[in-house]
């Protein structure tokens, strides 16, 4: 399933409502991006991939590739059509009735409510994302904008249900971006994002189906002319990295952590294998004073907590149990994960220790219910020697213990590095992204923390966006704060004018102060951009219809209707629109 559903990336587009008097209206402002935008692409013809593809590895590999194509992360991702289980189900908090079904070679979403006519069409779903070992959701596209289905697969209930996080939603959530931080860890030739988008991608989306071999080893155009002229074979292969590079394979798509923060200039999407995953993307974790270890949030995170890895060190790594290109049968599990055991603990512990039990990780690596994604189990990583009953491994360390008076919550990176630890300008984006989240304690790091991050950094975009939406949180009457955000903005937006919600606020902004001449301006670049952003189509129909613009107005409503079709702001301002004489609401 979607790597995002865990993984904090991106800053949740919070919502601050602004009265603006002349309009009578509310305009909307969405938190700083924390991603830096895709760069520009040539117009010159690209050179000769250096990717061959699985086919061309089979050649010589071919009882690897035939073991690595019955694991799951070979299946990762495909055409939807492939291995689909149909769905029929009424949710119940919005009662829409979901179907996905085939007709001919082409896989339907269709939604509907009775009673409302508004609510009553299908996407065509392109693409699958996630093995199915835990669940499944699907991709659908409008106007070559990517979204993620609404309704997901899980298989460990075998049901299926709402995205989560949407289980109490009583609105559609079709715009839910198909952002590339998703995708690059189920694909393999991922398109990045076409320049100043976040989810318009070219087609197709991605030229290999499920992680392909060169994920792990590599570009492998070389290594084939390399062995055909018998030379030494330039290819990757991990087990023979430094420990850092080795791992950097593995947490590429195995290590979540509570925030990522993109290095500046620089893309999570970028990495390949023989790289430091440091250099791309940073993850942080959030500990506190009270904290026995770092908060667990996925498997490199808890394999860190466990007593085998801090007595092995760097011996250990995945690879010490996993083989990436094998995943034993169901019936073979247990004595296969055992032999990896005793591998360490030896064969004479394992006469002693449970001998007719040969199920190790029932006991030290049991499965308990995710607490963040209904319907879906977690294996401990942590390889506890008495574990808990039902260990929470995905917990909040924020939200469960910095309410202890002697507590200190605090990010670390992960993997640690003093560099990391020292990097102002990583730690203050982090802290802005927890912050977008709302705890009091996150809001006054990133307030503290980007202000000397943007004395450190006083020509980094996204450092000055993210200040600029501090400056305007705390602005409510005192406008030496609001001047401050605008002037933040605009030097953000003359680095980088792609920044869709800097563009966003700084229209608000300018709205409130009465230049709606240059708000409709920055909220229509940003609007066709990220056409999915309700509130930015909101605002400009709102705008034009007070201006008297009714045509205009309706065909934002209905730009934002394509996207967003259960929009219920949306819905009401249509009909508005649509009466004799049209009105604008209030």
């Amino acid at each position: 399933m979607l790597k995002t559903w865990r993984h904090a990336d991106r800053v949740p587009r919070m919502l601050i409502l602004i009265s603006i008097l002349c309009l009578a209206s509310i305009l909307v402002a969405a938190a700083p991006a924390q991603n830096a935008p895709p760069t520009s692409s040539s117009n010159s013809a690209p050179p000769p991939s250096p990717y061959v593809g699985n086919q061309a590895c089979a050649r010589c590999h071919a009882s690897i590739y035939e073991s690595y194509t019955r694991t799951p992360m070979a299946h990762a991702s495909g055409p939807a059509i492939e291995n689909l289980k149909p769905a029929d189900f009424v949710h119940p908090k919005s009662g829409v009735h979901y179907r996905i079904y085939t007709e001919g070679e082409k896989v339907w979403l269709s939604f509907q409510r009775p009673g409302d006519p508004a609510v009553n069409d299908k996407r065509q779903l392109l693409y699958f994302i996630g093995s199915g070992h835990r669940g499944r959701s699907y991709l659908f596209a409008v106007d070559d904008f990517f979204f993620e289905s609404p309704v997901n697969w899980y298989a460990d209930r075998k049901v299926w249900d709402m995205a989560p996080a949407y289980g109490n939603a009583r609105e559609i959530p079709m715009n839910l971006p198909a952002y590339a931080s998703c995708l690059q860890c189920h694909t393999s030739g991922m398109q990045p994002p076409l320049k100043g988008t976040e989810n318009k991608y070219s087609s197709p989306l991605f030229t290999q189906n499920g992680v392909g071999c060169e994920r792990c080893h590599g570009p492998g155009a070389a290594h084939i002319i390399d062995a055909a002229r018998t030379k030494t074979p330039s290819i990757i292969n991990p087990i023979k990295l430094p420990p850092e590079r080795r791992d950097s394979v593995c947490m590429q798509c195995h290590l979540e952590g509570n925030v990522a923060i993109e290095r500046a200039g620089r893309h999570a999407y970028e990495f390949q294998p023989g790289d430091l995953l440091d250099n791309f993307v940073r993850h942080y974790v959030l500990a506190t004073d009270r904290s026995s270890g770092l908060g667990a949030n996925s498997q490199f995170e808890a394999l860190a907590q466990s007593t085998c890895k801090k007595k092995s060190g760097d011996a250990m790594s995945c690879m010490s149990c996993h083989d990436p290109h094998f995943s034993p049968p169901a019936e073979q599990r247990a004595s296969y994960y055992r032999e990896k055991c005793l591998a360490c603990h030896g064969s004479a512990f394992g006469a002693q220790h449970h001998p007719d039990r040969h199920d190790c990780t029932v006991c030290h690596m049991p499965s308990s219910l995710s607490v963040d994604i209904s319907h879906t189990e977690v294996t401990d990583h942590r390889i506890q020697r008495h574990p808990e009953l039902s260990p929470q491994l995905l917990q909040d360390s924020l939200s469960q213990e910095s309410t202890a008076p002697d507590s200190s919550p605090r990010l670390i990176p992960f993997p640690y590095s003093k560099e990391a630890d020292d990097d102002l300008r990583d730690r203050a984006l982090a802290w802005q992204s927890l912050a977008a989240n709302g705890p009091q304690p996150a809001t006054a790091q990133a307030d503290r923390l980007l202000h000397q991050a943007a004395r450190q950094f006083p020509n980094d975009p996204a450092v000055l966006s993210g200040l600029a939406y501090v400056e305007l949180n705390h602005a409510s009457d005192d406008h030496g704060a609001v001047d401050n955000a605008r002037d933040l903005y605009q030097k953000a937006l003359a680095l980088d004018p792609t920044l869709i919600d800097a563009a966003a606020n700084l229209g608000v902004i300018d709205a409130r102060s009465g230049d709606l001449q240059s708000a409709v301006k920055l909220w229509q670049d940003a609007f066709e951009r990220a056409p999915a952003d309700s509130s930015i189509g909101m605002n400009l129909a709102r705008i034009f219809c007070q201006s008297g613009k009714i045509k205009d107005a309706r065909s934002y409503v209905l730009r934002v209707l394509r996207f967003n079709p259960d929009l219920s702001s949306a819905k009401k301002l249509l009909q508005q629109l649509n009466a004799n004489p049209p009105s604008c609401g209030n």
